[in-house]
């Protein structure tokens, strides 16, 4: 038997139906603080409560795909941050539509917008991640999962420049570092183990217009650099036994 001779007797309803879904977890910096972004759920099931953007995904589109679109039709915010894959999900009893098997993204990007609820989204906010309320299905567990992921990558990789502009100060890398890790960093040693890292970050040869507040020197701007992974890597403080 060829393939189309098996294809032409195949029948996909002999097995139980199971959906495949995306779920985003998208991280901004607002205000010095870690925001997640949420959508209220506008339908059944688990209407009313708040969920990160997602949902099922189209015959014709690649997951990667069905991610940047959810997240656009759900908040109104355009597919142009940094997307990756984290994780599947897959419990029986997860959603209780039918078997529905999630496979979720992680999103980052520095200073972005407010969204606008769209789709079957009633709204779409940003909402810190020290202030937020018990999310519907199983997205408490997502998002546990997500931020684990982005703190550890923080240590190994450039990850932390998709939070900030195209240039930079060490002192706003250092931001990024002590909002996602939830912890104070010794701003010299940071500023000397950054600079240590090969391909971590370069110089721009400019810098900013101003010394800031305090009227201090004026700080060199940065861009990042061409590394991939971060050697020797920046350990949190906790697997240091250090701050800083």
């Amino acid at each position: 038997m060829d393939d189309s001779e098996f294809l032409a007797s195949y029948d996909p309803r002999a097995f139980p139906a199971v959906a495949v879904t995306v779920d985003v977890v998208a991280l901004t910096i607002r205000e010095g603080a870690l925001h997640v972004l949420l959508v209220e759920r506008g339908e059944q099931p688990h209407a009313g409560r708040w969920a990160l953007p997602g949902g099922f995904i189209r015959p014709d589109e690649d997951l990667p795909e069905a991610a940047a679109r959810e997240l656009a039709e759900e908040t109104g915010l355009a597919p142009r941050v940094h997307i990756e894959q984290l994780a599947s999900y897959g419990a029986p009893g997860r959603d209780p539509r039918m078997r529905i098997v999630s496979v979720s993204y992680l999103a980052f990007a520095p200073r972005l917008p407010d969204p606008r609820a769209g789709s079957d989204a009633a709204d779409a906010a940003w909402r810190r991640i020290d202030r937020l309320p018990e999310l519907a299905f199983d997205h408490d567990r997502i998002l546990g999962e997500g931020l684990e992921r982005a703190r550890a990558k923080l240590e190994y990789t450039p990850l932390a420049t998709t939070f900030v502009d195209e240039t930079f100060t060490i002192t706003e890398l250092r931001g990024v570092y002590e909002t996602v890790w939830g912890v104070p960093l010794h701003a010299g040693n940071f500023h000397r183990k950054v600079l240590s890292v090969p391909g971590f970050v370069e110089g721009t040869g400019q810098t900013t217009e101003s010394g800031g507040t305090r009227g201090g020197p004026r700080a060199r701007l940065y861009r990042a650099g061409d590394a991939r992974l971060l050697h020797p890597a920046l350990l949190r403080p906790a697997r240091e036994g250090e701050a800083g």
